[in-house]
């Protein structure tokens, strides 16, 4: 589908071949999730810890995002905590798909107003930090008594309001395994119809600051 998006199209042949490519990916996403759902209930999934930017990280994770709010009266705002170090020892590919999930939620179910990702921290040690990364949004919300079961594998809530919206329901239930695999923790803050606060805080050793 890219390769034909590259040629000459009349409109309409576009637009069916657009269709094509989103739909793959949507495809793939599920795909990968159902794969990394089964490597971790098999105990199969690993944790690389490495050096890493953290602030490169989440600039990377804002240029996905913005590409999907495209067309939405949206605003994504980034809020990054001016200290924190430049060079932090964790998997950051786990951290940032932790992170893209909860984004990908956030631009599912806003449709208006913003979308805000605050990065922050607190000091353990000289060497260790407690990394806190919260994803802000004033979309839809979510129900009090559903969110006790935001993290169940294959659970879409509010299935009826949500039933246009793609998902396999699994986001959510491998963040909180994975971040449990690193040591850390998630936690969510909604009001129906007003938006919702999803967090997430994780151990990280200092490696430059």
């Amino acid at each position: 589908a890219e390769m034909a998006l590259r040629e000459e199209l009349s409109p309409t042949a576009r637009d069916y071949i657009n269709q094509i490519k989103n739909a793959g990916k949507s495809l793939l996403t599920i795909i990968n999730d159902i794969l990394d759902f089964s490597k971790i209930e098999s105990g199969k999934m690993n944790i690389n810890p490495v050096e890493y930017e953290p602030k490169s990280m989440v600039s990377d994770v804002a240029n996905i995002i913005m590409t999907r709010l495209k067309g939405k009266d949206v605003e994504l705002s980034l809020d990054v905590a001016p200290n924190l170090p430049n060079k932090l020892f964790g998997d950051p590919i786990r951290i940032q798909q932790v992170l893209i999930n909860l984004t990908n939620n956030a631009t599912k179910f806003t449709n208006k107003g913003r979308i805000i990702v605050r990065i922050d921290y607190e000091t353990i040690s000289s060497d260790e930090i407690e990394l806190k990364i919260y994803v802000e949004d004033t979309g839809i919300g979510i129900k009090k008594e559903d969110i006790p079961n935001l993290f169940q594998s294959f659970q879409q809530l509010d299935s009826k309001r949500n039933r246009n919206i793609e998902g396999t329901g699994l986001g959510l239930a491998i963040s909180k395994q994975l971040l449990s695999l690193m040591e850390g923790e998630i936690y969510v803050e909604s009001e129906y119809e007003k938006g919702s606060v999803f967090s997430f805080s994780l151990p990280q050793r200092i490696m430059d600051k």
